[in-house]
């Protein structure tokens, strides 16, 4: 078993999170997307469909203080998962359950929740360029064990009418995405380009949906940069790792 180590949750040190080598590690576009939820009064109940490490609901307990269900098929990075919440203290706000996204049916009933929260696997499973040999980090990056499209039938199912789906995607596949949505009964309401620095391609995409929401009026932000000319962070990459000095003002 590979060795397990701590570290702080990016700059931010007042959460610690456990991980180790040969496991999914969280990166920037898991903080990008749980920087990028928002909450409000009617966001009372809050699910994470592949939760991994859970640095994303992690770093939710910073934004609001109610519950959170974080669902993960990979059972020792469920536990894993575990550990670092409670290392938190947040074993009262968060709940890992160890079981796969497409039997989550059986476990909650229809129309369950208000937000629903994902950061699905990027690259298809004929992508071999991207294909790693940990079968564990295969998991978590390629949809060997089930694709968006699925992801978003399992949403469909627990999210209330109304309710908010967010997700961070490649840019890349943002046609198939959009597709896939409306078929399915969503409508963005919000987007984000990310890019690694200004005149490259866009490398991602944060999304916020509505199941069964009115079309129109669909937001596209300003984009998003993580680097600068001088590779450096951004001055709002570097916000949003160290979100939780002002977190008093920001739960909900």
């Amino acid at each position: 078993m590979s060795e397990i180590f701590i570290h702080d949750l990016m700059a931010y040190d007042g959460l610690k999170i456990l991980q180790r080598k040969d496991k999914f590690r969280f990166s920037l576009d898991s903080l990008l997307l749980a920087d990028f939820v928002n909450f409000n009064l009617k966001s009372q109940k809050i699910i994470e469909l592949g939760s991994g490490s859970g640095a994303i609901l992690l770093y939710l307990s910073l934004k609001t203080d109610k519950k959170m269900i974080g669902i993960e098929i990979q059972r020792d990075v469920a536990n894993l998962s575990i550990e670092s919440i409670k290392c938190n203290k947040l074993d009262n706000q968060i709940e890992i359950i160890n079981e796969d996204i497409k039997n989550i049916h059986d476990i909650f009933n229809p129309s369950s929740f208000d937000i629903v929260i994902s950061n699905p696997p990027f690259f298809k499973n004929n992508d071999e360029k991207m294909m790693n040999e940990n079968l564990s980090l295969s998991l978590s990056r390629h949809e060997l064990s089930i694709n968006f499209h699925e992801i978003l039938i399992q949403t469909k199912r627990i999210l209330k009418t109304g309710g908010s789906f967010y997700f961070v995607h490649r840019a890349s596949r943002l046609e198939e995405i959009i597709m896939e949505m409306r078929d399915l009964g969503f409508v963005i309401k919000r987007i984000r380009f990310v890019y690694t620095k200004p005149k490259n391609d866009a490398l991602m995409i944060l999304v916020e949906s509505r199941f069964n929401g009115k079309t129109g009026n669909m937001i596209i932000e300003e984009p998003l940069y993580v680097y600068n000319h001088d590779n450096q962070y951004t001055s709002e990459i570097k916000s949003i790792f160290h979100l939780g000095e002002n977190q008093n003002d920001k739960k909900s």
